[in-house]
């Protein structure tokens, strides 16, 4: 672990949060966000002084860990303590950055891609760290600021990334997570069984198995309602930041991320008539496995493994207690430009002149 001294940017929650145009913002009372009204960054009321700060970057990728070392060497120098580590399938250095220090984390600062951005969510969503996540090594993007905006020789709006986050030049996006629990028998049991699993993307609840591939089949229940029984390869309950994720191939409907909503998408379903559903976000998704005799059903919490679920028990999926919360550099950031680019939409790959939008 890498120690380094550090000055950045806090969210505490006394403070306001910087508006930023075109900012995806749901007005949902279970989101506390932004307006989406379109006016420029302002900075907070309040400046933050920022003490404690991490660094995780993506495990293998030597680019992002010589970012991240360049980093906390800027950083120490101007008198910030910072800890460092790597994230990646077989790193976890979140339970050490929480557990080695007894005064709040400030900020997270991830270097990767989405992958490595959805970790950090997990981890550091329950205590409301705001995350500045920034694409180096990485491939989409869809969470993640561009690597240029890093560099500390870059300048936006003739500030370097450092000047803007401590003069408070930046927004915060609050984005809707999902919490899953294990429970044994009915909904009458209300205790559950097992650890709170988070995801910000998707839980998926489907079979896995080392020789064959499995059909599964679940009844799914919402607000104690049954409706369906899917019949296929699994299950996917979404987030509107997960709707461009796994839920896309599945055929799911895309969801605005500013918005607060759970959608319900089968994988393949042997049906036709087994459509996506979006449900309020208030509603709880209860999932049984029918008929899985070799014990294979698995949950599956933003693609990583959670926990097996065995007969008699199920799954009850709800929107989470906290949510991720994103630092936004950009001041032209725009929800449909990012799906422009990252889904290669008319547009983004072709150039050309128009005249019926404003400048």
């Amino acid at each position: 672990m890498e120690q380094a001294s550090f000055f950045l940017v806090s969210q505490s929650p006394h403070l306001p949060v910087s508006p930023s145009p075109r900012l995806p913002i749901s007005q949902s009372p279970h989101l506390h966000s932004l307006p989406s009204t379109p006016y420029p960054l302002l900075p907070t009321l309040y400046p933050v002084q920022l003490q404690n700060v991490i660094i995780a970057h993506k495990a293998g990728d030597r680019g992002s860990r010589n970012l991240a070392e360049k980093a906390a060497k800027q950083l120490e120098q101007m008198g910030c303590h910072v800890m460092m580590g790597p994230s990646g399938a077989k790193d976890n250095p979140y339970p050490v950055f929480l557990a080695s220090t007894s005064k709040p984390i400030d900020l997270a600062i991830v270097l990767g891609g989405d992958g490595t951005a959805l970790t950090a969510a997990r981890h550091l969503s329950p205590d409301g760290i705001p995350i500045l996540a920034i694409n180096a090594g990485g491939h989409l993007g869809f969470l993640t600021e561009p690597l240029e905006l890093f560099n500390s020789e870059s300048l936006i709006d003739g500030e370097t990334v450092w000047e803007r986050l401590t003069n408070d030049r930046y927004a915060i996006e609050r984005r809707m997570m999902l919490q899953a629990h294990i429970y044994d028998g009915d909904d009458r049991n209300a205790e559950p069984d097992s650890e709170k699993f988070l995801a910000l993307n998707d839980m998926c609840i489907k079979p896995a198995a080392a020789d064959r591939m499995i059909t599964s089949i679940l009844e799914v229940e919402i607000d104690g309602e049954i409706i369906d029984q899917y019949q296929g390869d699994g299950l996917l309950v979404s987030t509107p930041t997960g709707s461009t994720c796994y839920n896309v191939s599945a055929n799911g409907p895309i969801v605005h991320s500013g918005m607060a909503a759970i959608t319900i998408a089968p994988i393949c379903p042997l049906s036709l008539s087994s459509r996506p559903i979006v449900i309020p976000p208030g509603s709880t998704v209860s999932i049984w496995p029918l008929g899985d005799y070799e014990l294979n059903t698995k949950l599956w919490n933003d693609g990583v493994l959670a926990t097996s679920i065995w007969p008699g028990q199920r799954v009850d999926v709800r929107m989470a207690d906290c949510q991720a919360k994103f630092i936004i550099l950009r001041d032209n950031y725009s929800y449909y430009q990012t799906l422009r680019e990252k889904l290669l939409w008319a547009g983004s790959r072709i150039r050309y002149e128009h005249h019926h939008t404003r400048n």
